[in-house]
């Protein structure tokens, strides 16, 4: 079981994946960390994240820093909304993702194109979602857990700005596939995110 997880940043879509991966016992890949690590070394590179040859030279890494925690800053955020427009850089880390989602007896992925260009063979498929106030609070307040400062404000221009690239780019732009469900957490605490994705799945 190959099970896709897409939508815009501060969703709950790696939460929701996550309680997913558990509850089946499946490997969980978050694929937005692989951009973050391409864009946060770009930027420790000096190089900058919208040219297509520093982005790309960033790619030959051979694991996610995941314990880094400058991998969650604001920065890392937007320099990886930056890198992953480019087609070589979304080309380079491509096979890397279908091959986490081809492993044996499935897995799970969160990103942007995940149902759409990563495994559309996926079943199911999600698409979570929720208002650009509700996930700036949500990043905000997760920004501030981690001991980084920053303003409501700019959080918020930030994910605007971010949903504007990730929709509006020529690489698998940001999209809800045809055959994924819907699930706006606008409204929701993670509890009922994750009854409803994980009442998703079981009906799939």
């Amino acid at each position: 079981m190959i099970v896709a997880v897409d939508g815009p940043a501060a969703s709950g879509k790696g939460t929701i994946a996550k309680a997913i991966a558990h509850h089946h016992g499946l490997p969980h890949l978050d694929t937005g960390l692989l951009y973050r690590t391409v864009g946060l070394a770009v930027l420790r590179a000096g190089g900058d994240p919208a040219d297509a040859g520093d982005a790309l030279a960033a790619c030959a890494f051979e694991e996610v820093p995941a314990s880094d925690p400058a991998l969650r800053s604001e920065a890392a955020g937007r320099a990886a909304s930056v890198v992953s427009a480019h087609p070589a850089v979304r080309g380079a880390l491509l096979q890397r993702q279908r091959d986490f989602a081809r492993r044996p007896g499935g897995a799970v992925l969160d990103g942007r194109d995940i149902g759409t260009v990563i495994a559309p063979e996926a079943r199911p498929k999600l698409f979570v979602t929720a208002s650009a106030e509700i996930r700036a609070r949500r990043r905000f307040d997760e920004l501030e857990r981690l001991g980084l400062a920053t303003i409501y404000e700019h959080v918020l221009a930030d994910i605007r700005a971010r949903d504007e690239r990730d929709a509006g780019r020529d690489a698998a732009p940001l999209v809800q596939a045809r055959d994924a469900v819907l699930l706006d957490t606008s409204d929701m605490d993670v509890a009922a995110a994750t009854a409803a994705a994980l009442a998703i799945v079981a009906g799939a």
